[in-house]
């Protein structure tokens, strides 16, 4: 499976990411539509971080006046610590890109402001341009043109940042400000990395856990420490996992959080993966013993060792046998059963309703579904969920997602490891039964190896139903008779 892996143990901020896609072979072109409809330009370029070389992606103004941090950020960082520099990214020090930066403190901000990150040293006209209210920034993305795999991405991003703001200031997502992030340069990190992200075209996006750094960043409210609150917020929502370190300063900005974690799956470390391209996205800041650089491997992952394997169903394993698409014999891995390539889809919920949940069965099978699973669940802050998984095949895996979002206001769907399963030929024989003299039918599923051996028959439970009703009997009854009456 081809797969983008960041290695996050120097955070990430906007710029930063966008740098180390255009590093890892995502072409710049395919950002020209964020030129088209607001006034900066990217400009990329290269620098070196304790002896390793990297890209480093600046937005700048249309005027080339200024430039625009991704954060939005001013090339100073807010202080914390000093030297904490907000920067958000500073991360992106050479990068001035200050699109890191003004990730950072656009995030913050974004967040808030709450980073004001107004010290970043990012020289990029921090936040530069307009500043929007959530409403504006998905009017402003939808009027773009963009691809729906690349709007999706934005968007998610965005509500992702919209909802951790909203929350940190208990305000409602329609009337959440974004500072920094609303900026036209905060958009271009994000609308920017969702263009790299469709060119580099990848199965899977997987990210280790992210240094979010360490010590105190000053924001419009006071002094906070590191990670910030809606850095935090985004953590909560998604599948990221953080770590603190390793150095005292913020590493991970609300923007590159509300990135990655739309798009990423979580991992403890990276897959083995059989890499085809490396890059390195450079932040602003420099320090002593740590390349301040964001690391994106892409190469193929190879999951036949199962780590992510379903446990279908035997009806799952009839729906995609029936169908008849791709299931087929393998004797190489030493079983009889078919192999069936499959996609697997999961989010988690904690604010679906009963009537929305019972109902994703019939929605999500109109665009491809085979199975769909609902399991209760814990999640953070000991807030009662429901992991909802979905089989469907690898071409319908897009539609699915979409609809699975659309129907349950999910931020986010990750598509876990598994690409195949091992499945039974499957067959449904009727047979006869005669009680008190009348005669009843019953449809039972055959489930056999490839080569015909079968192990196990199983009555459709609504046909036993209906007899045991007709006849007075046991439904069990009527379904051992059922069963007992198919000849091996």
């Amino acid at each position: 499976m081809r797969t983008l892996a960041f290695d996050g143990r120097t955070g990430a901020a906007g710029d930063m990411i966008c740098a180390a896609l255009v590093a890892a072979g995502a072409d710049p072109d395919v950002l020209d539509p964020v030129e088209d409809h607001l006034p900066i330009r990217y400009e990329i370029g290269e620098t070196t971080k304790n002896g390793i070389r990297a890209t480093t992606v600046d937005v700048l103004l249309d005027d080339g006046a200024a430039e625009i941090d991704a954060h939005g950020g001013r090339d100073e960082p807010a202080r914390s610590n000093g030297d904490h520099h907000h920067d958000d990214h500073e991360h992106a020090e050479d990068h001035q890109t200050h699109h890191d930066d003004h990730e950072h403190t656009e995030d913050h901000q974004t967040h808030h402001d709450d980073h004001e990150h107004t010290t970043d040293d990012h020289g990029h006209a921090e936040g530069a341009g307009v500043h929007r209210t959530y409403p504006e920034v998905v009017a402003l993305v939808e009027s773009m043109g963009l691809d729906p795999g690349v709007e999706a991405i934005a968007l998610d991003a965005f509500e992702l940042l919209g909802r951790a703001e909203a929350s940190v200031h208990g305000t409602g997502l329609a009337e959440t400000h974004f500072h920094e992030v609303g900026a036209d340069d905060a958009i271009a990190d994000v609308v920017g990395a969702a263009l790299l992200f469709a060119d580099l075209d990848v199965e899977r996006i997987v990210t280790t856990p992210v240094a979010v750094g360490g010590g105190d960043v000053t924001m419009s409210h006071g002094i906070y420490p590191v990670p910030t609150p809606a850095v935090v917020e985004i953590a909560e929502r998604t599948d990221l996992t953080m770590v603190g370190g390793p150095v005292d300063h913020e590493l991970l900005t609300p923007t590159g959080a509300a990135i990655l974690g739309a798009v990423a799956e979580g991992v403890d470390r990276l897959p083995p993966i059989d890499a085809t391209a490396t890059g390195y996205g450079a932040g602003d800041a420099t320090f002593p013993e740590h390349p301040n650089v964001l690391r994106a491997l892409v190469g193929n992952v190879d999951d036949a060792d199962g780590r992510h394997a379903d446990e279908d169903h035997a009806d799952d394993a009839d729906e995609a046998h029936a169908d008849g698409d791709g299931g087929h014999a393998d004797g190489s891995d030493g079983t009889r059963l078919l192999h069936d390539d499959v996609a697997v889809l999961e989010t988690n919920l904690d604010d679906a309703s009963a009537e929305i949940l019972g109902g994703l069965q019939e929605t999500l099978s109109r665009v491809g579904a085979r199975d769909v699973t609902i399991v209760p669940t814990t999640m953070k802050k000991s807030r009662p969920g429901h992991l909802v998984t979905v089989i469907c095949k690898p071409a319908d895996a897009a539609a699915v997602a979409e609809r699975l979002a659309r129907e349950t206001g999910t931020l986010g769907v990750r598509q876990s490891g598994a690409t195949h399963r091992w499945i039974a030929e499957r067959s449904i024989e009727s047979v006869t039964l005669e009680i008190d003299g009348e005669i009843h039918e019953v449809d039972v599923k055959i489930a056999a190896t490839a080569d015909g051996d079968v192990y196990d028959v199983s009555a459709e439970y609504d046909d036993a139903a209906a007899v045991a009703f007709a006849t007075d009997l046991p439904i069990r009854d009527v379904m051992r008779r059922a069963e007992a009456a198919i000849d091996p």
